[in-house]
């Protein structure tokens, strides 16, 4: 049995995601800015694309722009305003726990005059509004907070930012929340998803910016994407991408119900079952993307007296694929600076693992996934793995 829980990774993508790919790759493989047929076809599955995903997102197509992934978006999200706005102030907030796509993106602005401040979180995540409220002056020009947490699964307040942020920029990172929950009514000034998190293809991503908004590019060259990003627009990868939106998106609720089901039938198997464990996510789920409440796609979970990547090999010789924290730093040194920015100690970081879902996980995996994880945190803590 394989049984893939690292949907927070990468998912597997849809069969006619795929088959949309190689249409685009095999037969109408013409450059959308060309004059003729081949050329139309593509610029005709861009437009395409682009309605899909700004519906979805609650933006006008206008505003969508193709990226070469959430990183990238992230990047020129904040690049790019803080460019625009560089002359009206240097402050910019955003979260200790947010992806490194936003905090590495921030170092570099702090290494070029930008004043940084990074709003705590509690234990299960959840945003110091107050520490919020107090560092927004009249110097701030962009707050950027993650809408999902990539590690945990909290839902952050997104609305209640909005509603204090002033005349700054608004803008999320939703990679973790778009196809999990509705997004059309989100109250962002921009917003940030990628492709490979709801069955899409990697190397694909978008970012949305609300009309009146002004935000420098960072590519320059034939003024693809409305002179935001130039550069000849992927488009097997971007037709991909409106495929998966529309399926998604389509059976969205359904989709959601069962991921939750299933991560709820794990979390209550994982407390039965395995003493001596800290629950890191919050319990409680929201499908309609509450502030406070956990994402139905993730659950992070701590077995003291054992290291996680000792038992994420330990299940992955017995087909069972998990993470010890994002993939995006897995294979660095150090511990998860979202589990530490939470209070977690040394030992209850190191021996973390998240679990996170799409809508082809099932009970009867969750059933297996909880026998083998038994077996494996006994067998570890027998031998003493923890050192």
């Amino acid at each position: 049995m394989i049984v893939y829980l690292d949907n927070s990774a990468t998912t597997r993508q849809y069969d006619s995601v795929t088959e949309k790919m190689l249409r685009y790759l095999k037969d109408d493989f013409g450059n959308p800015s060309s004059l003729h047929t081949m050329g139309q076809s593509a610029e005709k599955a861009l437009k395409e694309s682009r309605k899909s995903i700004a519906e979805a997102l609650g933006f006008d197509a206008q505003d969508v722009y193709f990226t070469s992934g959430g990183t990238e978006a992230d990047n020129l999200a904040l690049l790019g305003i803080s460019s625009a706005r560089r002359r009206r102030g240097n402050r910019i907030i955003t979260s200790r726990v947010e992806h490194p796509a936003v905090l590495e993106c921030c170092k570099k602005l702090s290494d070029i005059g930008f004043e940084v401040v990074y709003i705590g979180v509690d234990e299960k995540c959840r945003l110091d509004l107050d520490e919020l409220r107090e560092s927004i002056d009249e110097n701030t020009v962009l707050i950027s907070v993650m809408h999902v947490n990539n590690e945990v699964g909290t839902i952050l307040p997104l609305a209640e930012i909005f509603e204090e942020k002033g005349k700054a920029a608004f803008h999320t990172d939703a990679v973790q929340s778009f196809g999990k929950m509705s997004l059309a009514a989100i109250r962002a000034d921009i917003v940030t998803v990628s492709a490979h998190k709801i069955h899409g293809p990697k190397g694909c991503g978008v970012i949305a910016v609300r009309k009146g908004v002004n935000i420098e590019p960072h590519f320059f060259g034939g003024g693809q994407e409305r002179s935001l990003r130039s550069g000849t627009e992927n488009v097997p990868a971007i037709a991909a991408f409106g495929e998966a939106v529309e399926i998604a998106c389509t059976h969205l609720e359904e989709r959601v119900r069962k991921m939750d089901g299933v991560r709820k039938y794990l979390l209550d198997g994982i407390k039965a079952e395995i003493k001596d464990i800290k629950i890191n996510s919050v319990e409680k789920t929201s499908m309609d993307g509450a502030a406070g409440f956990c994402s139905p796609s993730i659950l992070n979970a701590s077995f003291l007296g054992t290291r996680g990547e000792v038992i994420l090999h330990g299940l992955e010789s017995e087909g069972i694929y998990v993470s010890t924290g994002a993939a995006c730093s897995s294979n660095k040194k150090g511990k998860s600076h979202a589990l530490a920015a939470m209070g977690l100690s040394d030992k209850e970081i190191e021996s973390a693992l998240r679990f996170s879902f799409s809508e082809f996980n099932t009970i009867s995996e969750a059933d297996y996934v909880v026998y083998k994880l038994k077996d494996k945190v006994n067998k570890y803590r027998r031998v003493g793995s923890y050192r």
